[in-house]
């Protein structure tokens, strides 16, 4: 597993990050003291010095002495009463946790203090200007440059959000303490509010208690975006055009935005049944809420800052405009910007279903629907104190509330009395309010930014009010004459304010606060990430059965692929919908029909891509592309106008070996359809997007052959999409670890096949990376201009394709023997499973509560089903990290046997793809640890099965030997000493936490139903992935 920020392993300094160590393991070790007493500290430092020495005497080669050290340290933990060994694991999981504080703070703390840092925009642009490449290209390469980072709610970030917060908070501290001016008061001070947080990780449950919910994900990847990315978009951003300028000239235009953001988090159906339609709609209103939230926090601050009365004339004219408007209304909106929560007067037809259009309103309502015994929380209580009853039969209908039901209310007085509560509830708050605000301006000269920005303001209160009404499930209608819809709209403003500073001569104004809030509003948007759909294309068919069999068609499913085209094709040149409004369908299908609904009512304006995972055939794609059209063409009868926004982009998914091969030929064919071409060039800007999958490849095949079938199948797809003069966007659905695809950024996009990186890419941040790598601004400005550098480099100067054909040759040679050796281990040998549930963790995985989807695809008990990242979990827990090497060793070796050692140390040599492999399996092998794996199995494998787990040591041992060969090195990570210093700093608690792992398996598996020896080993389960800073 390779550490969570390989891409700046080498920006550390030991010295200070030891010294850190040592300050924060001192004042953990006072806390304990406290906490525990003198006598079991004594046990604990015990156990630490005997897991220590024993390291070092194996680090030097005596491996008896080490063996003795171990046994004796093993036998100490065995006699542990329960208690202690809870104690013991919690005490070392926070130990771990705090070194991987101190090493986030130095990787963070070299950032700030380095002039010219490796892979940063000032290195990578001067490189290629002077390899040649014009200053113009350069800058328009950038500016054009497309990068989506995908957050996903992957179920691998271990830590508690609690825990999370104050390890971060930690961090800060340790920012401050490097400060050269604190004096003796300061750092006392500094000290005390450590130790306030170290006591306060040690008083809190490190354990969650219950499942997080979709939207909790949801709530959780959002939080990152406003702790972290929300300050940290604007510095990289920055950063990018004050390299611009140095190097070509020319800054970064204002509103240019090389990395925008998405998200899987309430949008990933795929094997996940409680993501529902209505999860999708509530964590989609929930991120345009909380965007306009910041946005006005925003206005707040600016509006403040820009008290200057210097303007142009067209912008003195827009303030005067605005203070005539308001003075016409008989109100000033400068003077109130918060009314009541909801309106106190009732808006025209608003007795009327929400979804049917009247009159003269010439725009789309965004509108959330409801159920119609549904009533505000904050009301409910007061509803039940002598308000009008509902007829029950208004509440039949509730099997989809916010799809089936349009919002509409069965009387004009339930709305009124619903309405009337919820605003008399708010009295009192808008005198409040006045008394917050500046006085009111008479005259626009004296702060004409003042009232523009007051303005905005009030539309983006107002609009975040309708987005509160669409939360509490009430019908509401969208004015832009009162709100915001677009980001367009609200950049409008914002750049005329920018504008009218610079031509006036306060151009030093509007680069600060102001271009910031422009350029978050053009990253951004008004959703803060766009929101992927993903769902497994075996239910897009079962959807099909339903309606080709309720039409008397036959049964979709059992088609071949020719007459699924056909038909397919047929319908979606069509004009008229093929689903009856009458259509009655089981729960499945209905959940799927439900979520194309979202999509069409929600539009390319709020979500992103529609993913299928498990595509194998253009049918695949085309069965989505009608379901959509077909949805659009239902709602857009019943609106009475067209649906908000674009159809969704339809994205195939490519996971296995065998569909990746087939990836290239099932996008000519879906290109070779007239219709299908002129819909991708009409509406999506002659753009087709493919994404492969890392995880379930390397769990199907092994790591080195998923790798070399991936590499392969980039190249075909891009070939494919260039005989028909489409552009191709590749979208990486990379895993944290190495197993799934995981690695070091930058030397995963440098490694891709020549042309597959044409200036665009998207790629998925799963788990614990996300707040690995984003979870603190300094760390995520640094990570976005990694992205920025790897891509402008991938695409202006691409890497070395194989030398010649023999390379590929050889390289299909090794995939063989690696995949065949692979399989006959993890499928075929029958004591495989058995030996993997009672050599690992595996099973007792699900207790962590760290995922809202279910373990398995379904119920069975093999490999095939068992999802990609327990598969890679539980190994990793074990230090086997078996997903990572298995089969490598076998392919290296077959191929040097034939004669071609030299070949193959050529091409790591000359061939960056094979070369970063190599890399990846190197670090991997360095986590690993032999006597730790063995003990796991002396401990807990039946002793029939023992035989296996020395057979895979032994392929252990052949892969260790055969890479030291190729990249002729004598030791692993001989070339990385920075990351081999910082894997070993963490060895001896982690050496002692597997320790404790073991006897506490066996133990509990004696005893299934005692919950604190569940909670001890979910807790060294917490501590082993903190010191391999990688769960699955």
């Amino acid at each position: 597993m390779t550490d969570t920020t390989d891409d700046i392993a080498e920006e550390i300094s030991f010295q200070s990050f030891e010294d850190d160590c040592k300050l924060l393991g001192s004042l953990f070790h006072d806390v304990l003291q406290r906490e525990v007493g003198s006598s079991f500290m004594e046990k604990i430092e015990r156990i630490r010095i005997l897991a220590q020495s024993a390291l070092h005497l194996r680090l030097a080669g005596i491996e008896d002495t080490a063996n003795l050290l171990e046994k004796q340290l093993t036998s100490e933990i065995s006699k542990m009463p329960l208690e202690e060994a809870l104690t013991l694991a919690r005490a070392f999981t926070h130990s771990l946790n705090l070194m991987g504080i101190a090493d986030t703070h130095h990787r963070m703390h070299k950032v700030i203090n380095v002039t010219q840092l490796s892979r940063s925009c000032d290195d990578i642009f001067s490189q290629l200007l002077q390899s040649g490449i014009s200053p113009d290209e350069l800058y328009q390469t950038v500016c054009k440059q497309e990068v989506e980072i995908v957050l996903t709610a992957h179920p691998t970030q271990i830590n508690r959000r609690t825990l999370q917060y104050k390890h971060v908070r930690i961090a800060h501290l340790l920012e401050y303490n490097s400060r050269s001016d604190l004096g003796h008061e300061d750092r006392e001070t500094l000290i005390e509010d450590l130790v306030r947080e170290i006591t306060s990780l040690w008083q809190t449950d490190e354990l969650r208690r219950q499942k997080p919910t979709p939207v909790d994900e949801a709530r959780a990847g959002l939080n990152i975006v406003e702790q972290s990315l929300w300050k940290a978009v604007p510095h990289y951003l920055r950063r990018v055009s004050n390299s611009l300028k140095k190097f070509t000239g020319k800054p970064l235009p204002l509103t240019c935005t090389p990395i925008k953001f998405g998200s899987w988090m309430g949008g990933d159906r795929d094997g996940n049944p409680n993501v529902t339609a209505k999860v999708t709609k509530e964590v989609s209103l929930l991120s345009r809420w909380m965007a306009i939230d910041m946005y006005i926090r925003e206005v707040d601050s600016l509006r403040f800052e820009l008290s200057t009365d210097r303007c142009s004339d067209r912008f003195s004219r827009l303030a005067d405009e605005i203070l005539e408007k308001d003075s016409d209304r008989g109100q000033s909106n400068f003077l109130n910007q918060q009314n009541s929560s909801l309106p106190t007067q009732l808006p025209a037809r608003a007795h009327l279903p929400s979804c049917i259009e009247y009159g003269d309103s010439q725009h789309p309502k965004f509108e959330i629907s409801t159920t119609t015994g549904f009533m505000p929380p904050n009301l409910q209580k007061q509803n039940g104190q002598g308000s009008p009853k509902m007829d029950s039969k208004q509440t039949t209908d509730e099997t989809q509330p916010g799809l089936t039901s349009r919002g509409s209310f069965s009387s004009t007085s339930q709305l009124l009395f619903q309405r009337k509560l919820f605003a008399e509830s708010q009295v009192g708050r808008a005198s409040f309010q006045k008394l917050l605000e500046p006085p009111p301006l008479k005259r626009a000269g004296m702060a004409p930014y003042r009232i523009v920005l007051g303005e905005v303001k009030d539309k983006l209160v107002k609009t975040r009010k309708l987005l509160e009404l669409l939360l509490e499930g009430l019908p509401c209608e969208y004015d832009p004459m009162v709100s915001y819809e677009t980001s367009e709209q609200l950049l409008e403003p914002l750049l005329l304010c920018y504008e009218s500073l610079q031509s006036s001569g306060a151009g030093v104004l509007a680069d600060g606060r102001l271009a910031d809030l422009i350029r978050r509003v053009s990253t951004f948007g008004m959703v803060l990430v766009k929101l992927d759909l993903r769902q497994e294309s075996g239910r897009h068919s079962e959807a099909l059965n339903a309606i080709t069999t309720y039409l008397d068609l036959g049964t979709y499913s059992e088609w071949d692929e020719e007459k699924k085209l056909d038909f397919l094709t047929k319908e979606l040149k069509g004009k008229r919908p093929l689903v009856p409004p009458t259509i009655e369908v089981v729960p499945e299908v209905k959940e799927v029909l439900d979520t194309f609904r979202v999509a069409a009512e929600f539009g390319s304006e709020s979500l992103g891509a529609y993913v299928i995972s498990m595509a194998s055939n253009a049918s695949d794609v085309l069965a989505v592309e009608l379901l959509q059209k077909d949805t659009r063409l239902a709602v857009t009868s019943e609106h009475g106008k067209p649906c908000p926004g674009g159809t969704l982009r339809v994205v195939p998914l490519f996971e296995t070996v065998k569909d990746l091969r087939a990836a290239g030929s099932v996008i000519r064919k879906l290109l070779s359809i007239d219709w299908y071409r002129e819909h991708i060039q009409k509406n999506h800007h002659g753009h087709q997007e493919v994404m492969v999958g890392y995880s379930d490849s390397g769990k199907d095949a092994g790591r080195f052959t998923a790798a070399w079938e991936l590499y392969k199948a980039q190249e075909d797809v891009v070939a494919a999409c260039n005989e028909f003069g489409i552009k191709v966007t590749l979208f990486h659905g990379r895993g944290g670890s190495i197993g799934r695809g995981g690695g070091p950024t930058y030397l995963a996009i440098q490694s891709q096949p020549p042309g597959s990186v044409m200036g665009t890419l998207r790629s998925t941040e799963q788990g614990e990376m996300v707040q690995a790598k984003f979870g603190i601004p300094q760390t995520a400005v640094r990570q976005l201009e990694i992205y920025t550098t790897a891509v402008l480099l991938a695409t202006l100067k691409p890497p070395q394709p194989p030398r010649e054909e023999k390379w590929r040759n050889l390289m299909e040679e090794i995939s063989k023997i690696s995949c065949q050796n692979y399989r006959s281990t993890v499928y075929e040998n029958p004591e495989f499973i058995s030996y993997f549930h009672e050599a690992t963790p595996q099973a007792e995985l699900g207790y962590l509560n760290i995922g809202s989807r279910p373990a398995r695809r379904n119920s069975s008990t093999g490999i095939g089903h068992l999802r990609a990242i327990p598969w890679v979990f539980a190994w990793t827990q074990t230090r086997f990290v078996l997903p990572a090497w298995l089969g490598v060793g076998a392919g290296l070796k077959g191929v040097s046997e034939k004669g071609y050692a030299d070949d193959i140390q050529e091409m790591y040599k000359e061939w960056p793809f094979f070369q970063s492999t190599i890399d990846l399996i190197e670090m991997v092998l360095a986590k690993a640890d032999i006597p730790i794996t063995k003990h796991y199995d002396e401990q807990l494998v039946s002793e029939n099965r023992r035989g296996l787990g020395d057979m895979l040591r032994k392929e252990l041992m052949t892969t260790e030997k055969y890479v030291l060969e190729i990249t002729g090195r004598e030791k692993l990570l001989e070339s990385n000493k920075s990351l081999k210093k910082l894997i070993e700093s963490r060895l001896p608690y982690l050496n002692a936490m597997n320790m404790l792992q073991v006897e506490v398996l066996k133990r509990l598996r004696c005893d299934e139903d005692n919950n604190k020896l569940r909670d001890a080993l979910l807790i060294t389960i917490n501590g082993i992935a903190a010191g391999m800073r990688n769960t699955g």
